[in-house]
Protein backbone atom coordinates (compact mmCIF):
# COMPACT_ATOMS: atom_id res chain seq x y z
CA UNK A 1 0.00 0.00 0.00
CA UNK A 2 1.13 3.29 -0.64
CA UNK A 3 1.82 5.56 2.28
CA UNK A 4 1.01 8.67 3.49
CA UNK A 5 4.16 11.43 3.43
CA UNK A 6 3.57 14.72 4.99
CA UNK A 7 5.44 17.99 3.70
CA UNK A 8 8.99 18.26 4.58
CA UNK A 9 9.82 21.35 2.60
CA UNK A 10 8.93 24.89 3.41
CA UNK A 11 7.16 25.23 -0.05
CA UNK A 12 4.97 21.62 0.18
CA UNK A 13 4.13 23.06 3.70
CA UNK A 14 2.62 26.31 2.29
CA UNK A 15 1.29 24.06 -0.83
CA UNK A 16 -0.48 22.12 1.99
CA UNK A 17 -2.07 24.50 3.74
CA UNK A 18 -3.16 26.83 0.33
CA UNK A 19 -4.53 23.94 -1.32
CA UNK A 20 -6.80 23.42 2.22
CA UNK A 21 -8.04 27.36 1.72
CA UNK A 22 -8.41 26.97 -2.09
CA UNK A 23 -10.69 24.00 -1.92
CA UNK A 24 -12.38 25.57 1.16
CA UNK A 25 -13.79 28.13 -1.32
CA UNK A 26 -15.13 25.82 -3.82
CA UNK A 27 -17.00 23.69 -1.39
CA UNK A 28 -19.80 24.40 1.26
CA UNK A 29 -18.72 24.46 5.16
CA UNK A 30 -20.25 21.15 5.84
CA UNK A 31 -19.58 19.20 2.59
CA UNK A 32 -15.85 20.44 4.05
CA UNK A 33 -13.67 17.04 4.55
CA UNK A 34 -12.26 18.88 7.62
CA UNK A 35 -13.54 20.95 10.44
CA UNK A 36 -14.21 24.65 10.49
CA UNK A 37 -12.01 25.13 13.58
CA UNK A 38 -8.87 23.80 11.36
CA UNK A 39 -10.25 26.02 8.78
CA UNK A 40 -9.94 29.27 10.87
CA UNK A 41 -6.60 28.21 12.04
CA UNK A 42 -4.94 27.93 8.64
CA UNK A 43 -6.13 31.16 7.50
CA UNK A 44 -4.79 32.97 10.60
CA UNK A 45 -1.02 30.84 10.38
CA UNK A 46 -0.64 30.56 6.54
CA UNK A 47 -0.05 34.36 6.06
CA UNK A 48 2.23 34.52 8.89
CA UNK A 49 4.15 31.43 8.03
CA UNK A 50 4.34 32.94 4.27
CA UNK A 51 5.52 35.77 5.55
CA UNK A 52 8.31 34.40 7.47
CA UNK A 53 9.62 31.68 5.52
CA UNK A 54 9.90 34.74 2.55
CA UNK A 55 11.80 37.32 5.26
CA UNK A 56 14.03 34.06 5.94
CA UNK A 57 15.15 33.43 1.97
CA UNK A 58 15.51 37.27 1.84
CA UNK A 59 17.89 37.56 4.90
CA UNK A 60 19.96 34.64 3.51
CA UNK A 61 20.56 36.18 0.19
CA UNK A 62 21.69 39.44 2.28
CA UNK A 63 23.87 37.58 3.97
CA UNK A 64 25.40 36.29 0.96
CA UNK A 65 25.73 39.04 -0.32
CA UNK A 66 27.43 40.37 2.66
CA UNK A 67 29.83 37.76 3.10
CA UNK A 68 31.34 38.78 0.41
CA UNK A 69 31.49 42.75 0.76
CA UNK A 70 33.37 41.82 4.30
CA UNK A 71 35.92 39.39 2.98
CA UNK A 72 36.55 42.18 -0.12
CA UNK A 73 37.00 45.29 2.90
CA UNK A 74 38.44 43.10 5.22
CA UNK A 75 41.53 41.97 2.06
CA UNK A 76 41.89 45.46 1.32
CA UNK A 77 42.16 46.57 5.12
CA UNK A 78 44.69 44.02 5.48
CA UNK A 79 46.68 44.61 2.27
CA UNK A 80 46.98 48.44 3.25
CA UNK A 81 48.09 47.60 7.24
CA UNK A 82 50.91 45.28 5.70
CA UNK A 83 51.97 47.59 3.15
CA UNK A 84 52.32 50.74 5.73
CA UNK A 85 54.61 48.41 8.14
CA UNK A 86 56.26 46.90 5.05
CA UNK A 87 57.08 50.66 4.35
CA UNK A 88 57.96 51.97 7.47
CA UNK A 89 60.56 48.85 7.70
CA UNK A 90 62.09 49.81 4.91
CA UNK A 91 63.14 53.31 6.13
CA UNK A 92 63.88 51.95 9.22
CA UNK A 93 67.09 49.72 7.18
CA UNK A 94 67.76 52.83 5.40
CA UNK A 95 68.48 54.65 8.43
CA UNK A 96 65.14 57.30 7.57
CA UNK A 97 63.54 56.87 10.74
CA UNK A 98 64.66 54.95 14.36
CA UNK A 99 63.64 51.15 15.32
CA UNK A 100 61.94 52.80 18.28
CA UNK A 101 59.29 53.95 15.59
CA UNK A 102 58.04 50.35 15.73
CA UNK A 103 56.94 50.55 19.48
CA UNK A 104 54.35 53.13 18.97
CA UNK A 105 52.28 50.31 16.91
CA UNK A 106 53.01 47.76 19.92
CA UNK A 107 55.70 46.29 18.04
CA UNK A 108 59.37 45.42 20.04
CA UNK A 109 61.65 47.69 18.35
CA UNK A 110 64.21 45.40 16.97
CA UNK A 111 61.32 42.91 15.45
CA UNK A 112 61.00 43.48 11.98
CA UNK A 113 58.28 41.13 10.86
CA UNK A 114 54.33 41.86 9.90
CA UNK A 115 52.47 40.85 12.45
CA UNK A 116 49.44 38.24 11.77
CA UNK A 117 46.70 39.78 10.43
CA UNK A 118 44.85 36.58 9.53
CA UNK A 119 41.76 36.65 11.52
CA UNK A 120 39.16 39.52 11.73
CA UNK A 121 40.00 40.35 15.55
CA UNK A 122 43.68 40.25 14.42
CA UNK A 123 42.62 42.91 11.69
CA UNK A 124 40.71 44.98 14.24
CA UNK A 125 43.16 44.89 17.11
CA UNK A 126 46.34 45.64 14.91
CA UNK A 127 44.36 48.27 12.69
CA UNK A 128 43.87 50.56 15.97
CA UNK A 129 47.49 50.26 17.02
CA UNK A 130 48.87 51.10 13.91
CA UNK A 131 46.26 54.29 13.03
CA UNK A 132 46.71 55.28 16.83
CA UNK A 133 50.16 55.00 16.75
CA UNK A 134 51.07 56.65 13.83
CA UNK A 135 49.10 59.56 14.34
CA UNK A 136 50.06 59.88 17.92
CA UNK A 137 54.14 59.64 16.42
CA UNK A 138 52.85 62.61 13.48
CA UNK A 139 51.11 64.79 16.65
CA UNK A 140 55.06 64.57 18.46
CA UNK A 141 56.28 65.95 14.98
CA UNK A 142 58.17 63.30 13.86
CA UNK A 143 57.91 62.32 9.70
CA UNK A 144 54.89 60.18 8.43
CA UNK A 145 55.60 57.02 7.13
CA UNK A 146 53.93 57.16 3.46
CA UNK A 147 52.58 55.84 0.44
CA UNK A 148 50.32 54.42 1.99
CA UNK A 149 50.13 57.47 4.43
CA UNK A 150 48.15 56.20 7.65
CA UNK A 151 45.13 58.38 6.04
CA UNK A 152 44.31 56.35 3.44
CA UNK A 153 45.03 52.93 5.85
CA UNK A 154 42.46 54.86 7.88
CA UNK A 155 40.06 54.79 4.55
CA UNK A 156 40.58 51.16 4.37
CA UNK A 157 40.22 50.02 8.04
CA UNK A 158 37.34 52.09 8.58
CA UNK A 159 35.55 50.86 5.76
CA UNK A 160 36.11 47.37 6.95
CA UNK A 161 34.88 48.08 10.21
CA UNK A 162 31.59 49.49 8.86
CA UNK A 163 30.99 46.36 6.09
CA UNK A 164 31.72 44.09 9.71
CA UNK A 165 29.51 45.52 11.98
CA UNK A 166 26.85 45.11 8.96
CA UNK A 167 27.58 41.55 8.15
CA UNK A 168 27.25 40.70 12.13
CA UNK A 169 24.07 42.45 12.40
CA UNK A 170 22.91 40.87 8.88
CA UNK A 171 24.01 37.24 10.90
CA UNK A 172 21.81 38.05 14.41
CA UNK A 173 19.13 38.66 12.17
CA UNK A 174 19.59 35.60 10.04
CA UNK A 175 20.24 33.58 12.92
CA UNK A 176 16.97 34.96 14.28
CA UNK A 177 15.05 34.63 10.97
CA UNK A 178 15.70 30.61 11.31
CA UNK A 179 14.98 30.24 14.72
CA UNK A 180 11.44 31.96 14.12
CA UNK A 181 11.22 29.31 11.13
CA UNK A 182 12.31 26.67 13.00
CA UNK A 183 9.33 27.38 15.46
CA UNK A 184 6.64 27.87 12.94
CA UNK A 185 7.56 24.97 11.07
CA UNK A 186 6.65 22.82 14.02
CA UNK A 187 3.33 24.36 13.94
CA UNK A 188 2.46 23.73 10.44
CA UNK A 189 3.63 20.05 10.42
CA UNK A 190 1.01 20.18 13.60
CA UNK A 191 -1.62 21.81 12.03
CA UNK A 192 -1.19 20.00 8.58
CA UNK A 193 -0.97 16.53 10.41
CA UNK A 194 -4.26 17.45 11.81
CA UNK A 195 -5.88 18.66 8.96
CA UNK A 196 -4.99 15.19 6.39
CA UNK A 197 -5.87 13.17 9.84
CA UNK A 198 -9.19 15.01 9.02
CA UNK A 199 -9.57 14.60 5.95
CA UNK A 200 -8.84 10.52 5.94
CA UNK A 201 -11.75 10.24 8.50
CA UNK A 202 -13.69 11.62 6.41
CA UNK A 203 -13.55 9.31 3.74
CA UNK A 204 -12.36 6.26 5.93
CA UNK A 205 -15.84 3.99 4.76
CA UNK A 206 -14.71 4.67 1.07
CA UNK A 207 -12.36 1.71 -0.83
CA UNK A 208 -8.72 2.46 -0.47
CA UNK A 209 -8.44 3.66 -3.68
CA UNK A 210 -11.31 5.83 -3.48
CA UNK A 211 -10.63 6.94 -0.08
CA UNK A 212 -6.95 7.94 -1.77
CA UNK A 213 -8.46 9.88 -4.91
CA UNK A 214 -11.14 12.10 -2.50
CA UNK A 215 -7.91 12.73 -0.33
CA UNK A 216 -5.64 13.81 -3.19
CA UNK A 217 -8.60 16.52 -3.76
CA UNK A 218 -7.56 18.28 -0.64
CA UNK A 219 -3.69 18.26 -1.67
CA UNK A 220 -2.72 14.81 0.93
CA UNK A 221 0.36 13.14 -0.71
CA UNK A 222 0.73 9.40 -1.08
CA UNK A 223 3.90 7.58 -2.30
CA UNK A 224 4.36 4.17 -3.65
CA UNK A 225 6.78 1.89 -2.49
CA UNK A 226 8.94 0.53 -5.35
CA UNK A 227 7.45 -2.86 -5.35
CA UNK A 228 3.97 -1.53 -5.68
CA UNK A 229 2.03 -1.02 -9.43
CA UNK A 230 1.24 2.70 -9.80
CA UNK A 231 -2.64 2.31 -11.06
CA UNK A 232 -3.81 4.40 -14.21
CA UNK A 233 -6.85 5.52 -12.74
CA UNK A 234 -4.85 7.51 -9.85
CA UNK A 235 -4.60 11.41 -9.86
CA UNK A 236 -2.03 12.60 -11.58
CA UNK A 237 -1.96 15.19 -8.50
CA UNK A 238 -0.07 12.41 -6.65
CA UNK A 239 2.85 12.18 -8.59
CA UNK A 240 3.18 15.50 -9.36
CA UNK A 241 3.35 16.46 -6.11
CA UNK A 242 5.64 13.70 -4.77
CA UNK A 243 7.63 14.86 -7.81
CA UNK A 244 7.96 18.38 -6.60
CA UNK A 245 8.87 17.60 -3.12
CA UNK A 246 12.42 15.57 -4.18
Amino acid sequence: MPYRRLPNTDSARLRALKRAVEISKDIPPFRLAFSMKTLVKIQAFLPVFENTVSHQRQTLVNQSEKIKANQETARKARLYLTHFLKVMNMAIARGEIPAETRTYYGIASDDSSVPSLTTENELVAWGKRIIDGEEYRIRKGSSPVTNPSIAVVKIRYEKFLETRNHYRNINRRASECVNKTADMRREADELIAALWNEVEAKFASLPEDEKRISAEKYGLVYVFRRNETVRKDLSPTLFEMDHDNQ
